[in-house]
């Protein structure tokens, strides 16, 4: 394996050996890594002393089920602190195919413009070609013409039109296995960061690459297959298969945690209307291309996505996630499955985040520039966004942006994020995930809906969310889907197995716990070294004294419990 450097100033490549502490960390540990020791803290998010990296999961190349999910990092320009953001689709695998440990690409272009990237294992390496074609292209359009020009078999990681004006919620899509621009890496302004090195588009041509070498073949088959039969035996994974994300709605309302109305309530009155239940059946009767079952990566068991089609069962979006039913349905009072599944596509194509889009449209209303179940002025204000008007730009820079423009206290956010779709005031240990993550504001850090404890009670909360939060870090570094964690639960030798088999490396009982500690370490290292104090690990003060109808509860989760978490990393 190597690091592929780019500099996008004077558009060379450079190959170089991995660096001996880098060796054994990938994914998001890998990026913590790059960061502390190449990242000033201080830099200007969007200037050229940052840098954006790309780097596959530690078990990324072998078509292990749920677990070829590519890692991408930099200064967050939403959050001023580190941020990785992580997406299925074709990039991880590719990158591991080609050999590349990490992609770091560093540096401001001489002049103004943006490329299209090619990489290969060809002689030349690297091509840069000009994108001017494709400049304000959304990504559904970009992505055609590009796999025209480059052929089906190679991946592709682009930026839309909301990437290009700089928008902090600007995320990196990346094609699926369909060729659909649909993965995006989506959160904390990544698309942004991609846009300041002048690049549209990167492709992967793997052609002439390999998995990744394994140390012991025989070995890694057996944990493979031990981890694979626990992960389809789960029930968790039928659950998934038949609803994927859009399992939630019921569950979230239930727990009087479904985002309602800008986080004003916990419980949605037409939750049944945006449910999995209602989104599977409408679909299986719809037919033509809707699909309630579909998998973003070759290989994948779980098959967690979904296509969902209109009427005429033609396309609206996929795939169509519990996060953006969440904050661009309830969150906004909308019930129309349809109505949230054309906001969904307008803002890919966009290159936009939905949850901070939602989150954002969510403020908005409480400003009274639109009325909550308004589905059609959404549509209009996401408009605005694509035109580049002056509200358009206030929207497409987040949640918090948008709140301090338009003089709304009611902001879902932490460190400038806004919150996914689970209310920290009925689930207090994702409260604490959302407050003290390095990430800003992120269930995927560490969700505790699942844990069977009370969660309305403040006491112990924060010992429900460190275990999540150190398991996710480590899923992320080795390139897992956070469903993976069904069948590694399962089977909790499989992962020591397999990182042996593949490395040779011997590594211990809780190789995951650990590995997910150093890698929040490194994260709040770097923080703390770009001005991150305790004063950031808190929730909106609103959130403290503003009870959450139906179950009336505030956070009130202690401040020593926030400053303790990590205390003992």
């Amino acid at each position: 394996m190597q690091i592929w450097r780019i500099n996008v100033n004077t558009q060379t490549l450079v190959k170089e050996s991995v660096p001996t502490s880098w060796e054994e960390l990938g994914g998001r540990a890998l990026l913590a890594r790059i960061m502390l020791d190449e990242v000033e803290p201080l830099c200007e998010p969007l200037g050229p002393k940052n840098k954006l990296i790309f780097a596959p999961g530690l078990l990324v190349g072998h078509m292990l089920s749920s677990t070829d999910r590519i890692s991408i990092g930099a200064k967050s320009p939403l959050t001023g602190g580190i941020k990785e953001a992580n997406a299925g689709g074709r990039t991880g695998f590719h990158m591991a195919s080609m050999g590349i440990k990490a992609l770091i690409i560093e540096g401001m272009p001489a002049a103004p413009g943006l490329f299209c990237l090619h990489l290969s294992l060809a002689e030349t390496g690297a091509v840069w070609e000009s994108a001017s074609n494709l400049t304000g292209l959304g990504v559904y359009e970009t992505a055609k013409v590009l796999v025209q020009k480059y052929g089906d078999k190679v991946a592709m990681a682009m930026i839309g039109p909301g990437g290009e004006m700089k928008l902090s919620s600007a995320g990196i899509q990346n094609i699926d296995k369909d060729r659909i621009p649909s993965r995006i890496a989506a959160r904390g302004g990544l698309g942004a960061v991609m846009a300041t090195k002048g690049l549209k588009a990167l492709i992967f041509d793997h052609t002439g690459g390999q998995k990744p070498p394994i140390q012991d073949v025989e070995s890694f088959k057996i944990a493979q297959k031990d981890y694979t039969t626990q992960l389809l035996a789960h029930p968790q994974t039928a659950l998934y298969r038949d609803y994927g994300t859009q399992a939630m709605p019921r569950m979230a309302d239930g727990f009087g945690a479904l985002p309602t109305r800008n986080f004003s309530s916990g419980h949605f009155e037409d939750v049944d209307s945006i449910s999995g239940e209602t989104m599977r059946d409408l679909l299986i009767a719809r037919a033509g291309e809707s699909n309630p079952t579909h998998a973003c990566m070759a290989g994948c068991t779980i098959r967690c996505s979904n296509i969902f089609g209109g009427e005429d069962g033609k396309t609206i979006v996929s795939p169509l996630e519990y996060e953006t039913v969440g904050l661009m349905g309830s969150n906004l009072g909308i019930s129309s499955l349809d109505d949230i599944g054309r906001m969904n596509w307008q803002v890919n194509d966009l290159g936009l985040d939905s949850i901070e889009i939602g989150a954002a449209l969510g403020v908005a209303c409480e400003a009274g520039l639109m009325k909550f179940g308004d589905a059609a002025r959404a549509l209009e204000l996401i408009d605005e966004i694509r035109r580049n008007t002056p509200l358009g730009r206030i929207l497409g820079m987040g949640a918090s942006t948008t709140g301090k423009v338009l003089g709304v206290e009611r902001v879902p956010a932490t460190k400038g994020q806004a919150m996914s779709a689970y209310e920290p005031r009925a689930i207090k240990g994702t409260g604490v995930t959302f407050a003290t993550t390095p990430q800003g504001a992120d269930h995927t850090c560490g969700l505790t809906i699942r844990a069977r404890v009370n969660h309305t009670d403040p006491r112990g909360q924060a010992a429900v969310s460190l275990p999540a939060q150190l398991n996710m870090a480590g899923y992320d570094s080795l390139g897992a889907c956070i469903f993976a964690g069904f069948g590694f639960a399962a089977a909790p030798t499989a992962i020591p197995q397999l990182i042996k088999a593949r490395y040779g490396w011997e590594v211990p009982a809780n190789y995951l716990q650990e590995l997910g500690r150093q890698t929040i370490k490194m994260e709040r290292e770097w923080n703390r070294r770009a001005g991150f104090t305790k004063k950031d690990d808190r929730l909106p003060e609103w959130m403290t004294r503003e009870p959450l109808p139906p179950l009336n509860t505030v956070f009130d989760v202690s401040e020593e419990d926030l400053d303790t978490i990590f205390d003992n990393l």
